[in-house]
């Protein structure tokens, strides 16, 4: 319970101190005034995509231990494309992440998300992204990769 008691407090912390991307969610128009005036302007028409998946890739192998910022980049253009493979495109944010250890010392480390918009999510897709992360998960030797899909985050054991 403590490994996920930090993934928590980890990617509670990271969400905090990432600057916020502006993520496209589903809505009903019905009163919702932004909503309203989306359905009511130029955008009406246009193409959208109405989902988004997140991969956080760390930059520490064993939850701890920093790697090299060109192991790190390895990571993040792997990610970059295998997401664009499959989604068609992908873009990467670097941010930074913090837990507090069992010490109470705050571990902090530098952390990319790369993420993609999609226009449909099924159960094959969502299996590739998920297979993925267990992957990134071994060749890091972490106890867990963070994947978020449209706005739930999930802990990819």
């Amino acid at each position: 319970m403590k490994r996920k008691g930090w993934l928590i407090a980890f990617a509670a912390a990271l969400l905090l101190t990432l600057i916020v991307v502006p993520v496209q969610q589903s809505f009903s128009a019905e009163g919702n005034p932004t909503a309203t005036a989306i359905t009511q302007s130029a955008l009406n028409d246009q193409f959208h995509l109405d989902h988004v998946v997140k991969i956080y890739v760390p930059s520490t192998v064993k939850g701890d231990i920093p790697i090299t910022d060109a192991a790190h980049q390895k990571f993040v253009d792997q990610t970059l494309t295998k997401l664009s493979g499959w989604f068609g495109g992908a873009t990467a944010i670097p941010g930074e992440g913090a837990w507090v250890d069992n010490h109470k010392t705050l571990i902090k480390e530098k952390v990319t998300i790369v993420y993609a918009f999609a226009e449909k999510l099924d159960k094959d897709s969502l299996n590739q992204v998920v297979d993925y992360a267990k992957k990134l998960k071994d060749d890091l030797a972490q106890s867990a990769i963070s994947l978020e899909v449209d706005g739930k985050l999930y802990f990819i054991e």
